[in-house]
This record gives structure tokens, C-alpha cells and sequence, in this order.
């Protein structure tokens, strides 16, 4: 006797699909923010450098460079966290492999931190001679030198 359901050849997309799959998307982020404070600080990490991305002197391709390796952050520590509580789910006795399989995750969260750090400082070292300048400070830009 096969146990095994077979899923559906072609999954169903409406608008109601759309809307519910939006509901678990926040109702994760909000999963996420009340019971991670790791995901916390990378969120405070986020909101406050996203202003500056915006108001530095660089061009809009390394504005999104900027924002989108902030967002990066969040995204691989929403999966780290993940992997952590379906492991946590599974078994909550020591395992070396459950334990490798949360170092790799905590390793996915601190790459993601080291590539933010590298655009960051490539763009602003790139851009160094108007951020020095404090360009982004001027207002009205024709009365500072």
C-alpha cells in the first residue's frame, strides 16, 4: 500500500492565494521581529544605515548596491532562524549534525554581514572626494563652496 499523496501536477494561483501568501510572509517577518532578537538588531542595523544610502553622493546603481546588501542581512537571518527553530522542532537533544547545520546558518548570517561591509567601503571609498566634501549636506547647493 503506497502511503505517499501525490501533490497536484499544477498548483492553483488567485488572487486569494496571492493575498494569503502575503499574510505568511508578515506573519513570519512578525514571527521573526518578537522572537529573534538577532533579527532585531539586523533590522536596527537596516533602518538606520538605509537614510544614509540614500543621502550619500553616490549614483543610484551603488544606492542599490548599498540597500540591497543591507536586505541581504535580513533575509539570510530570516533563514538562519528558520533553520534554527525547525532543528530546535525536530529534536531538542545535541546532535552534531544539527549543530553543523546551525554553525553553516550563523556562518550564511556573518558572510552576509562581511559582503555589506565590502560594498559599503568600496562605494565610499569610490566615492570618497564628494561624501569628504559633505556634498549630501548642502542646502541650497550654490552657497557653500
Amino acid at each position: 500500500m503506497n502511503t505517499l499523496v501525490e501533490p497536484p501536477s499544477v498548483k492553483r494561483r488567485s488572487l486569494r492565494n496571492f493575498f494569503s501568501s502575503v499574510r505568511f510572509a508578515i506573519d513570519g517577518f512578525l514571527a521573526a521581529f518578537s522572537h529573534e532578537p538577532s533579527f532585531r538588531e539586523d533590522l536596527i542595523f537596516v533602518v538606520i544605515l538605509t537614510p544614509l544610502a540614500i543621502i550619500l553622493p553616490v549614483n543610484a546603481v551603488s544606492t542599490a548596491v548599498m540597500i540591497g546588501s543591507l536586505f541581504l542581512i535580513i533575509i539570510v537571518e530570516l533563514l538562519n532562524s528558520a533553520i534554527e527553530w525547525t532543528i530546535n522542532y525536530i529534536s531538542t537533544a545535541q546532535h552534531p549534525m544539527a549543530r553543523r547545520a546551525k554553525d553553516m546558518a550563523s556562518a550564511a548570517v556573518f558572510l552576509s554581514y562581511l559582503n555589506c561591509i565590502v560594498m559599503w567601503a568600496v562605494i565610499i571609498v569610490a566615492n570618497w572626494h564628494r561624501i569628504a566634501r559633505l556634498e549630501f549636506l548642502q542646502w541650497p547647493p550654490h552657497i557653500l563652496p
